[in-house]
């Protein structure tokens, strides 16, 4: 059970202690599964301080409303997300920007199909269900420039930004399609996703 990063902005207080940090982590654990169980809209703080065996206070203690919740959920994605992609890379060959495609868009799908509460909130906020804002594609792109700068050897400019939030931004599109076609993701559109961003990502890295 890992602990929430303590810069999530979204929280009222950071846990300082051992034990606060891991009743933070049980409040979020608590708060995805309930996203996926019940949806947003009858999520609410008293369910989620049953579910995560906490007292009430406890969840007011950091966060002032379930939307608050929500998001810091959303920020805890983006850091466990990273955390996956930059060890996917470990053992790829420093440069290779088609294995950085495929770990960020693998890793993607894998979060999308098995972590709790992702299909609501991934990396930013979706409520009311569907709702894309430019937000959370910024952060992504940003998070993924400075992430891959220095594997591809590339200085982490507004050209590399630009390239990535465009990159990002057109597969978040087409994954959202591909998940409202089947549950798991249509193969036939991933497969498109993939090949559209060799297409793109070549002219631009190559």
């Amino acid at each position: 059970m890992k602990p929430v990063p303590h810069d999530a902005t979204s929280l009222r207080r950071a846990p300082v202690q051992r034990r606060s940090a891991e009743r933070l982590t049980r409040i979020l654990d608590a708060c995805a599964d309930l996203l996926d169980e019940v949806g947003y809209d009858a999520l609410s703080t008293r369910a989620v301080a049953l579910r995560a065996g906490v007292p009430i206070g406890s969840v007011y203690r950091f966060f002032g409303n379930k939307r608050q919740m929500a998001d810091a959920l959303a920020q805890r994605n983006l850091e466990r997300y990273s955390e996956r992609v930059t060890e996917r890379l470990k053992d790829a060959r420093p440069g290779d920007w088609r294995a950085a495609m495929d770990a960020v868009l693998d890793e993607y799908l894998a979060m999308k199909r098995t972590a709790p509460g992702f299909s609501l909130v991934d990396f930013g906020n979706q409520i009311p269900v569907g709702a894309r804002h430019a937000e959370p594609n910024h952060r992504v792109a940003d998070r993924l420039t400075v992430l891959l700068s220095g594997y591809l050897g590339r200085e982490p400019d507004e050209d590399l930004s630009r390239t990535f939030l465009v990159a990002v931004e057109a597969s978040d599109t087409l994954v959202q399609l591909a998940f409202r076609v089947h549950p798991d993701g249509d193969e036939a559109i991933i497969r498109e996703t993939r090949e559209l961003l060799r297409a793109y990502l070549g002219r631009v890295l190559d």
